[in-house]
């Protein structure tokens, strides 16, 4: 069976022979995340958790662009000052997602386009990604559990080169991390993703949602804890200096100057 999701555009769903895929489509734009783009995502994994059709979700954006991170002027227009702003119901939502999540990252992964990784059990990457997590860069501090999940992952020093330089990091480096499983030229990826997706769903349902409970057992709680700290942290700083010196000078295309703040 296929079926489609009513989404915006920005976001395209589709559902076919148990796998559901959240396309990124906002290229024009370098996938930059709005509000409402967030809103989808959310309401398709919810969706997604209670559908038994849906056995597998792939997210994937385009084979030049994963995504720039959120969209900064949407972000300043609609900061998400609640713990029901969209972009954190998804976040609570691929961070709790029971079933496997399987990520396509090519060309650019800004922010949220890293640490949503985090939170999927299998991410292909064309040779072309760049992963970046320029929080601090912005006055602002991790999300998406980040601060916990990426020292577990990589190590202290790399995590805090990674997270407080802020600089990017290729698909050779992000291999080596254990980020990402696999590098593959940029056209490739999308289908290598839909390949090992399908192989999941051909696979007994419960066997994989246990397996990957058992897997995230120990962190599960840190990860909700963590993530509920740093939303606190976030809106807080959105509010301070640093932040508004940061997102004044994006918008004015000039350096920011912290000197003062």
């Amino acid at each position: 069976m296929t079926t489609t999701l009513q989404t915006p555009l920005e976001i395209l769903t589709h559902a076919d022979a148990g796998v559901m895929t959240l396309t990124l489509n906002r290229v024009g734009k370098k996938n930059s995340i709005t509000s409402a783009m967030y809103g989808a995502m959310a309401e398709a994994l919810e969706s997604a958790n209670h559908d038994p059709a849906v056995r597998v979700v792939v997210i994937q954006g385009h084979e030049s662009i994963f995504s720039a991170g959120n969209d900064i002027g949407d972000f300043l227009n609609n900061p998400p000052s609640t713990p029901d702003a969209p972009v954190f119901c998804f976040l609570r939502g691929i961070s709790t997602f029971p079933k496997p999540i399987v990520a396509a990252v090519c060309g650019p992964a800004v922010g949220i386009g890293t640490t949503m990784l985090l939170h999927c059990d299998l991410v292909y990457a064309g040779d072309n990604a760049a992963f970046s997590m320029p929080f601090v860069n912005l006055g602002l501090c991790p999300e998406a559990a980040s601060s916990f999940l990426v020292p577990q992952l990589m190590g202290y020093p790399r995590a805090a080169e990674a997270l407080l330089l802020g600089e990017p990091f290729m698909a050779e480096t992000a291999l080596d991390m254990g980020l990402i499983n696999r590098i593959v030229p940029p056209a490739e990826a999308n289908a290598l993703a839909q390949r090992q997706a399908l192989k999941l769903a051909a696979k007994p349902l419960s066997a994989l949602i246990e397996t990957k409970r058992l897997m995230k057992k120990g962190t599960t709680g840190i990860v909700a804890e963590r993530m509920a700290e740093e939303g606190a942290s976030f809106g807080r700083m959105l509010q301070e200096p640093a932040a508004r010196e940061a997102f004044t000078a994006f918008m004015e295309r000039r350096k920011p100057e912290f000197s003062r703040v």
